[in-house]
């Protein structure tokens, strides 16, 4: 077992990525926008979803395919998105599980074909692309395609795009007016407030016994503001926090090696 789980009496690393679907805490702004998302897919919407890097896009992400009854919905992942449209839709055949086609249009003809007997069989597929600021636009020029059925009448699938705060930028684009007008749903994900991080913080610690007080609220206070309420970031640093102190034989983490860590990485003024 690694020396700072032995100190602190902790089962497992409380801020690793690893955690299941089931165990994501959110705060109520992040279950609003789980919420909305369900509610968009339920009605057959589309959605764009933006925010800055470590934010909390994939924990509400996960929470949504989580929420999703898989009787009922048919969840695909994509997020190797720096390719050419032809590929891009090469991979989703592959995620999808149908045979791959030769060019772009016999590529694109297996996907809708497959989007329609999926609704035959009264299941509804789900799209969800990662990372779709980093979309080439030929596959921006096409997408709106892909949710055109039966003279664009009927809504045989839900697109659910991802990524940086760009990414709302470039939809804006006139190029990309008809995509856009398509997202029914436009939404940007907020940092965690002071409380949210405390929370956060608290329940990671619970969730593998440890002390609700292991870290002290000036701690908490000075690691929310470094990492302006970024998930990954309180992650990280939280993690080196509880090896730095170990290293201290200190019995809980407190401000002053917050500080050490924070000053290591460049983050505050000696």
């Amino acid at each position: 077992m690694r020396e700072y789980l032995r100190h602190f009496a902790l089962s497992d690393d409380p801020f690793t990525k690893e955690i299941e679907d089931k165990e994501l805490w959110l705060p109520p702004s992040k279950q609003a926008v789980v919420d909305e998302i369900v509610e968009a897919v339920h009605e057959r919407h589309s959605v764009v979803l933006t925010g800055e890097p470590g934010i909390g896009k994939t924990c509400v992400t996960r929470a949504v395919r989580s929420a999703l009854d898989s009787a009922v919905f048919r969840f695909t992942y994509c997020h190797n998105v720096t390719v050419g449209r032809r590929d891009f839709y090469r991979q989703l055949c592959v995620a999808l599980g149908i045979p791959k086609s030769v060019t772009a249009g016999e590529v694109f003809l297996s996907i809708s074909t497959h989007i329609e007997e999926l609704n035959r069989e009264r299941l509804f597929p789900v799209f969800l692309v990662d990372e779709a600021h980093l979309l080439h636009q030929d596959t921006l020029d096409h997408l709106h395609i892909l949710l055109n059925y039966a003279w664009d009448s009927k809504s045989l699938l839900s697109l659910l795009l991802v990524g940086l705060p760009e990414l709302d930028e470039r939809l804006k684009c006139r190029r990309n007016r008809s995509l856009y007008s398509r997202l029914r749903h436009r939404i940007a994900v907020g940092a965690l407030s002071p409380d949210d991080t405390a929370d956060y913080i608290r329940v990671r610690l619970a969730r593998v016994g440890g002390s609700r007080d292991l870290f002290t609220a000036d701690a908490i206070t000075m690691l929310h503001e470094a990492t302006f309420g970024s998930l990954r970031d309180i992650d990280r640093i939280a993690h080196a926090a509880l090896r730095a102190s170990v290293r201290r034989k200190r019995k809980c983490v407190e401000r002053d090696v917050i500080s050490r860590i924070l000053k290591s990485e460049g983050e505050v003024n000696p």
